[in-house]
């Protein structure tokens, strides 16, 4: 099968961790790991994966050297592709004793520069602060600030991917055997001009939707959105919590979970799920269970 593997944030960064890439570098190896069985069972893979944290971090440090010259969002997205794919590109080498190739894409991926999302951002990015703090930085820097659990967190846009042009560069890679490492972040958000060229916007793509946007494009047969939970609950952080194993797209849609957790990653799987593939969500270390359908939730017609 060829299986896109979408790898949660949590891979790279748990919540209170610091963000050095010593801490990076021991998760993503960790991760690496549990994708090297995929390889080792016989399937050709693609990994995307989150770069919230990650991008944060370099806008804050773009900021304080000089906030009159910090980077753009798209900008800081490459950076970022190019950082945490080396290190699973590495790591995932490592794990395959060098018997694959592996290679890192820097992804770009169209949005409609009238995505009513520009209007109300909703994406978090970077670390978490303290409201206090975080309306301090918000003031200073021009940010749009949310509540996330107990802390607050920087926010921006978060467009709907449309098209990956870069498509057919992945398709060259694939044929030749190459384990592609791509998306990252949910991939560099750009507009097509009316000219027909590309630049670069000011926005955080949603990883999973892009994700589920590239595997059905690239045929894929399996999208995995893995996580740090076993599967999809009903009634999840309740004694009546439930573990869903099966669910049709509809079904999948029809949930009520949160916006910012498992709510987009139903979404993508029911996307993805539609156009004749299945997926599966679960936790990183139960990949191949659940391509197996023996873990985790799957969604599929």
């Amino acid at each position: 099968m060829l299986v896109v593997a979408a790898v949660g944030g949590n891979a790279l960064l748990q919540r209170g961790q610091p963000l050095t890439a010593e801490t990076q570098r021991a998760n993503v190896k960790i991760a690496a790991e549990a994708l090297a069985g995929i390889v080792r069972g016989g399937h050709r893979l693609i990994i995307t994966h989150g770069n919230g944290p990650q991008v944060g971090l370099l806008a804050l440090q773009g900021a304080a050297y000089k906030p009159d010259e910090a980077y753009p969002l798209d900008v800081l997205g490459a950076e970022t592709e190019g950082m945490i794919g080396y290190l699973i590109e590495q790591e995932l080498e490592n794990a395959l004793g060098h018997d694959h190739a592996v290679a890192t894409l820097l992804t770009q991926v169209i949005v409609d520069a009238h995505d009513p999302a520009f209007a109300v951002p909703t994406k978090f990015v970077g670390p978490v602060y303290s409201k206090q703090e975080a309306e301090a930085r918000a003031s200073a820097a021009g940010w749009k600030i949310a509540q996330d659990g107990e802390y607050w967190r920087r926010v921006v846009a978060s467009p709907k991917p449309l098209e990956i042009p870069d498509l057919h560069v992945l398709r060259l890679l694939l044929d030749q055997g190459v384990i592609v490492i791509c998306t990252g972040g949910g991939g560099i958000p750009v507009l097509r001009k009316p000219d027909g060229s590309l630049i670069g916007v000011e926005a955080v793509i949603d990883k999973d939707a892009a994700s589920a946007l590239l595997a059905a494009d690239i045929g894929a047969d399996a999208l995995l959105l893995l996580t740090d939970v076993d599967a999809v609950y009903q009634d999840f952080g309740t004694d009546a919590a439930t573990p869903l194993d099966r669910l049709t797209p509809d079904e999948a849609r029809a949930l009520d979970m949160p916006k910012g957790s498992m709510g987009p990653k139903l979404r993508a799987a029911s996307d993805f799920a539609d156009r004749g593939g299945f997926s599966g969500i679960g936790r990183l270390a139960d990949a191949m269970s659940i391509l197996d359908g023996s873990a985790g939730t799957r969604v599929s017609k």
